[in-house]
């Protein structure tokens, strides 16, 4: 596994992600497979990272773990926000998004629910707004 520092070259957000090896970042960034959570972009690609240095007494950075443990516990609020204040449309998300969009159509709540990276860049450049939100399962830590 390697850990890179990615940055979005539309927005400038600064992320880090997890892949097998730089083979598998290089392809599934040239599959257009890895977009920035902000604004969905596509654009991309690695900057400097400092290494990152174990200690053999304390192999795990306290920091660091409660950073994530926080970033967990905001993903999981999220979420939760979601289930209780929008409706699930599942896979049908696109078509959803556009039928409230294109029809005016009056909802009570918002929709949520699944839909491609093509479809999203599609509804975005036809002028329906939707966000990417990373979900967390329920049973993981």
């Amino acid at each position: 596994m390697i850990k890179y520092k990615l940055i979005c070259k539309d927005c400038s957000m600064v992320f880090d992600s997890w892949f097998a090896s730089s083979k598998e970042f290089e392809k599934i960034r040239k599959n257009k497979y890895l977009n920035c959570a902000v604004c969905n972009s596509l654009n991309i690609d690695k900057t400097l990272m400092a290494p990152t240095i174990i200690n053999k007494k304390n192999n795990l950075k306290l920091e660091d773990n409660n950073k994530d443990k926080e970033i967990r516990n905001k993903l999981k609020e999220y979420k939760k926000f979601i289930k209780n204040n929008l409706e699930y449309v599942g896979k049908n998300f696109a078509y959803e998004a556009r039928t409230i969009h294109y029809n005016n159509k009056k909802s009570k709540k918002g929709i949520y629910g699944k839909a491609s990276l093509k479809e999203i860049k599609e509804l975005k450049e036809e002028g329906i707004q939707t966000e990417t939100i990373p979900w967390i399962n329920d049973k993981e830590n």
